[in-house]
C-alpha cells in the first residue's frame, strides 16, 4: 500500500509494522525517505504526484486546509486525532486497519506501558514547550495526559488555549514542583536551565518520549517515569 505520512509519529508507527511510507515529512527523521514538505506546510502537489493510497494525518500536527487540499486533488485521508494517552490505542487499531498492517495493536496502551494509577502525593509541573514567547501546554493534549498518568499534573491544565502563552511570572505564581523543560518542539537544553530554574528546580526530558505517541508509547511512559523518579525522589 502507497502511504504518505505527514506525521512524525505515524511515520515510526509505520516503520515499526513494517510499512514504509512513500514519502513523509521532513521532521519524521526518515533522511532516506523522499519528503514533501513539513507539517504545516506539505507540498500538495508533490503528494498528488506519487498516487497515494492514503495520506494519513493529525489534528494536532496538520492543517485542516491542506487536508482539504488534498482531498479536491483526489487523494484519500485519514486524520487522527489524539488528545490523550487513551486515545492512542483506538488510533492505532484504526491505522492499522487503513494500511492492512496485521500488526497486534494493543488498544490499553496505559497498561502496557506500565502506568500505575499514582498513589501518595502528587506533584505539579511546568512545561514550557516555546520561548520568545513562552508557551506551555493545557490539559487537552497528549503529553499533559501522559504526565497526569505518570503522577504529575500540570499546573497549566485549566488554560482555554490548547497551547496558552504565558511569563515565567504566571508559572512561578502556580509553584510548580518541577519545570520539565523538553527537547521539542522549542530546543530546551542546558542553557536554559538557569532561566527556567527562577520557576522551579528543572529538569530537561526527551521531548519525543513525551509529546510522540503510537508504538514508541509504552517504552516512552517507561523512560519518562524513570527520569521523573529520580528526579522527584519517589
Amino acid at each position: 500500500m502507497r502511504v504518505v505520512s505527514l506525521v512524525p509519529s505515524v511515520t515510526e508507527t509505520l516503520a515499526a509494522w513494517g510499512v514504509t511510507p512513500v514519502a513523509c515529512t521532513r521532521f519524521c527523521e526518515r533522511p532516506d525517505l523522499p519528503h514533501v514538505g513539513g507539517t504545516k506546510d506539505p507540498d500538495v502537489d508533490a503528494i498528488a504526484a506519487l498516487a497515494p493510497d492514503l495520506v494519513v494525518l493529525c489534528e494536532e500536527e496538520n492543517r485542516r486546509q491542506d487536508a482539504e487540499a488534498l482531498t479536491r486533488a483526489g487523494v484519500a485521508t485519514a486524520t487522527l486525532s489524539i488528545d490523550g494517552l487513551t486515545d492512542v490505542g483506538p488510533a492505532l487499531r484504526m491505522l492499522a486497519g487503513l494500511v492492512g498492517a496485521g500488526a497486534e495493536v494493543d488498544v490499553d496502551l496505559p497498561a502496557a506501558a506500565g502506568v500505575d494509577p499514582p498513589g501518595g502525593r502528587r506533584h505539579t509541573a511546568f512545561v514550557p514547550v516555546w520561548k520568545r514567547p513562552w508557551m506551555t501546554l493545557s490539559g487537552g493534549t497528549y503529553g499533559s495526559s501522559l504526565l497526569a498518568a505518570l503522577g504529575v499534573d500540570n499546573v497549566f491544565a485549566d488554560a482555554a488555549d490548547r497551547y496558552p502563552t504565558v511569563t515565567l511570572d504566571d508559572a512561578r505564581a502556580r509553584r510548580p514542583d518541577v519545570v520539565l523543560a523538553p527537547s521539542e518542539p522549542y530546543p530546551f537544553r542546558e542553557r536554559h536551565v538557569a532561566t527556567l530554574a527562577e520557576v522551579a528546580p528543572v529538569v530537561l526530558v526527551d521531548g519525543q518520549d513525551l509529546f510522540w505517541w503510537g508504538v514508541r508509547t509504552p517504552a516512552a511512559a517507561a523512560r519518562l517515569r524513570a527520569v521523573l523518579d529520580e528526579a522527584l525522589g519517589r
